[in-house]
């Protein structure tokens, strides 16, 4: 068979111009071709934690390659993020960040073991969730203004159970809107804090919905109210902030999606997408609902800009409130 130069010069041209490729565009044409890792700053059960594996579920079908939760406990997340910021750049490694470790931690002066926006790429944010605030259900405060007030006239006897800097913040943003006097107690975990309460060792306490769900249920604890600007559908009778009549006192608080900075765009643009369909499935949202978590997604930039405002936000309310790491 005879070819033209012409031919043989289209040819040659070509074959360099594919030389000259680089490795990376094979990969990310390819990508995924091997397994997938995600990696969680806590213990399994928590709420983080099944996010993390109800993404590794979908993620496994719809790519066709094994996705395994990898879980790295310690520093309420910060461990996982400093981790996750080492490895790779190549879509292989991705991390279930919660708001605590990218966010609040940084904005309360946390050692720095990474930078948020320079050391990752937000992919897409995965679910959100209020705080809600509770006392025992034998207190006398049927009310938030029956708390403040209590507060204000006792203010050696009043204090607020903490597990974490994410609900010292909400909980001291709450004291800064309403002028409420209360001294911090620390906690391990939120289990230990909402304990507390139930053992009437503190008066108070901001905590995630999941532990203190049983016991309100119960009718152990008494909700006051929630940090969202809306009611929850698991505690209908419940008032927001606004609706028990402080304002600017909202904190809801986010999970999402992270890579090592310098991920190709097509790889994160992948996993936005895949994000966004495992997000949007009917039975993911069920089962986060029942976490008092609402399923969400969006995309890297508004991701990133959601981080900015936060990051901006929570510095001015530690800083107002001189909030510091213990």
């Amino acid at each position: 068979m005879m070819y033209s130069r012409r031919s043989c010069l289209a040819g040659l041209s070509a074959l360099g111009v594919l030389a000259a490729l680089p490795a990376t565009a094979f990969a990310q044409a390819d990508y995924p071709n091997r397994p997938l890792r995600i990696v969680v700053g806590f213990a399994p059960g928590g709420s983080n934690d099944i996010v993390a594996r109800l993404l590794a579920e979908k993620l496994q079908k719809s790519l066709g390659q094994p996705a395994v939760v990898e879980n790295k406990p310690g520093g309420g997340g910060a461990v996982a993020a400093a981790f996750v910021k080492s490895q790779p750049a190549d879509g292989y490694t991705l991390m279930v960040g919660a708001s605590g470790a990218m966010v609040v931690g940084p904005a309360i002066g946390a050692p720095a073991q990474y930078d948020t926006l320079a050391d990752f790429e937000p992919v897409s944010i995965l679910g959100t969730f209020p705080l809600v605030l509770i006392v025992n259900a034998d207190s006398p405060h049927k009310t938030l203004k029956d708390l403040v007030a209590w507060s204000k006239a006792n203010p050696s006897s009043s204090n607020y159970a903490s597990a974490s800097p994410t609900f010292t913040l909400a909980a001291e943003l709450f004291k800064l809107r309403t002028g409420a006097m209360m001294q911090r107690v620390s906690y391990r975990g939120s289990n230990d804090s909402v304990m507390a309460v139930l053992g009437n060792q503190v008066t108070a306490s901001m905590v995630d919905t999941l532990p203190a769900m049983p016991l309100l249920k119960d009718g152990k604890l008494r909700a006051l109210a929630v940090t969202s600007t809306t009611r929850l559908a698991e505690l209908p009778d419940v008032p927001t902030m606004a609706e028990a009549g402080v304002t600017g006192a909202e904190a809801v608080f986010w999970t999402g999606l992270f890579v090592p900075k310098g991920t190709p765009k097509e790889i994160v643009g992948k996993l936005e997408a895949e994000a966004k369909t495992t997000m949007q499935d009917p039975e993911v949202r069920q089962r986060l609902r029942a976490l008092a978590t609402e399923a969400a997604s969006n995309s890297p930039a508004e991701f990133t800009s959601r981080i900015t405002n936060d990051l901006k936000a929570w510095s001015e309310v530690a800083k107002t409130a001189k909030v510091t790491l213990e």
